[in-house]
């Protein structure tokens, strides 16, 4: 932060924008990539030393077994869409939920704390933490998905029955001709059902996000009222936090579950 005092628009701008380098000849939000590609090191590290680490007389430690148990609680949700062989689905569902959930999770930290610390030990001035409130970040998992859909589509139907679904359905020609007709108007309808499931997946996450994140600063700004407004704001920010503690899960839940849903819908043919 500046020494002077900033202004509540300022306060709110310092804390929502991003820090930006170049990469490739086009910007990046360092801070989306730093803070996303760092915690998914960090969680999914621990992950890989606590399946080096079973036990021998198969009891599992606290974390080994707090895993296992979020690892069947995916497992249980993919096998309710999907009854073929879901090791695969399950696997990408459990990374995306343990991702995003870490991610989300950054929005404990008070955004004052993080700051001062980016501020004074970092001499950073701009530094947006949670990767999720950024919409680069969502749109790239939300695309990342999609490409593992298709990827999954062509390996179930092959390319030819891929392409098929792509340019025969949802409109079925009785002739050549109709078929021919047809084809714009359902490859139209097909890109557009494809495109809408990247978007409603990264705007649903980003939109829960930012939006929570600017209501804590929003609450943030009742210190400057003086000593009622620290306790007003302490409590308004408590009760936000609380709130909180359900909508985080909930929305890597969401993208979780429909991320399942997407993938066993590349095995149905039509």
């Amino acid at each position: 932060m500046a020494s002077a005092t900033p202004t509540p628009t300022e306060y709110i701008q310092h804390h929502l924008t991003n820090l930006q380098g170049t990469f490739a000849g086009g910007q990046v939000n360092v801070d989306s990539v730093v803070m996303g590609w760092g915690l998914g090191a960090i969680v999914f590290g621990i992950l890989f030393m606590l399946s080096r680490g079973v036990k021998q007389d198969g009891v599992p430690g606290k974390a080994q077994a707090f895993f296992e148990l979020l690892y069947d609680f995916v497992d249980s949700q993919v096998k309710d869409m999907f009854h073929g062989d879901r090791r695969w689905i399950v696997s990408v569902a459990f990374t995306v939920f343990v991702w995003i959930l870490v991610m989300n999770s950054v929005k404990f930290i008070p955004v004052d704390a993080i700051a001062w610390f980016t501020e004074h030990v970092l001499h950073i001035h701009n530094w947006k933490p949670v990767p999720t409130a950024d919409l680069n970040t969502t749109l790239a998992i939300s695309l990342s998905v999609i490409v593992l859909v298709m990827i999954e589509s062509v390996k179930a139907k092959g390319l030819g029955g891929y392409v098929h679904e792509l340019t025969m359905t949802p409109f079925h020609g009785g002739n050549i001709i109709a078929k021919i007709v047809l084809l714009p108007i359902n490859f139209l309808f097909q890109m557009i059902e494809l495109l809408s499931k990247p978007l409603s997946l990264a705007l649903r996450l980003f939109g829960n996000m930012y939006a929570g994140e600017v209501i804590f600063l929003l609450i943030s700004l009742l210190a400057a009222a003086g000593i009622g407004g620290v306790i007003g704001g302490a409590l308004l920010h408590a009760g936000w936090a609380i709130f909180h503690i359900l909508v985080v899960p909930l929305q890597a839940f969401i993208f979780m579950m429909l991320t399942g849903v997407y993938l066993a819908m590349a095995h149905e043919h039509h």
